[in-house]
């Protein structure tokens, strides 16, 4: 089990940030045209602006919101008086009001998929598995809230703190620091690096053009000139 454990939350991060971007790199090489959301909108309009933007809103919460509260150094909340209980209230606050909103969105966008017939008829297998590992990493996530409630002095997120950074600073103790840590985090962790290993085979990786369009902010204007 120490060698799983290790493999897991030593190793796998860096299998699974490889093949996320690797595999994105390679998709856009080979396969442009395929490198979209592919919009559902002409075979039914209805429950899609709603859904989109409550999945949207969320994820992107959810997703800035782990990105900070993970590898925001420790000795930055201390010297800004921010206690280590206070931050994890904080974050099951946040945490849970962006995921719910989360879940709603997602639920929407599922629900009217797998009810409209020409929506499912051209839904691959690869919208199914997104849409449900996204719903069951949320749902995961969610149930942590349950067991941080247990104990509110923020030593655990610490250690989910410290793993996080040791990763990123590629030092090899990191999976030492969540070994104790519950098996729900421990899954919540798996599903959620697992989503990197999928993403360069969906339709997810149209959210690298979202960012890329930031991009058109610096750029110069565009002359067009009139005939004649």
């Amino acid at each position: 089990m120490d060698y799983l454990h290790q493999f897991l939350f030593g190793t796998y991060p860096y299998i699974a940030l490889a093949v996320f971007l690797l595999g994105s790199l390679i998709r856009f090489e080979r396969e442009q045209y395929g490198w979209k959301s592919e919009s559902s909108q002409l075979l039914r309009a209805g429950q899609l602006r709603l859904g989109n933007i409550l999945f949207h809103v969320g994820i992107l919460g959810l997703f800035f919101g782990h990105l900070a509260g993970l590898l925001t150094p420790v000795a930055v909340w201390d010297a800004l008086g921010v206690s280590h209980g206070m931050k994890q209230l904080f974050a099951m606050a946040a945490g849970g009001a962006m995921g719910l909103v989360t879940l709603a969105g997602i639920l929407i966008l599922l629900h009217r998929r797998l009810t409209c017939q020409r929506l499912a008829a051209n839904t691959t297998w690869r919208d199914k598995l997104v849409l449900l590992w996204i719903l069951a990493t949320l749902l995961l996530g969610l149930s942590t809230i349950a067991v941080s409630a247990r104990h509110l002095d923020g030593g655990e997120m610490v250690l989910l703190m410290s793993w996080a950074q040791h990763i990123v600073t590629l030092r090899g103790d990191a999976a030492s620091f969540i070994i104790d840590a519950s098996p729900l985090f421990k899954l919540h962790l798996f599903m959620g690096m697992s989503l990197f290993v999928i993403f360069p085979f969906t339709r997810l990786v149209h959210v690298w053009s979202g960012f890329g369009a930031v991009s058109y902010l610096g750029r110069a204007w565009q002359l067009v000139r009139p005939r004649g």
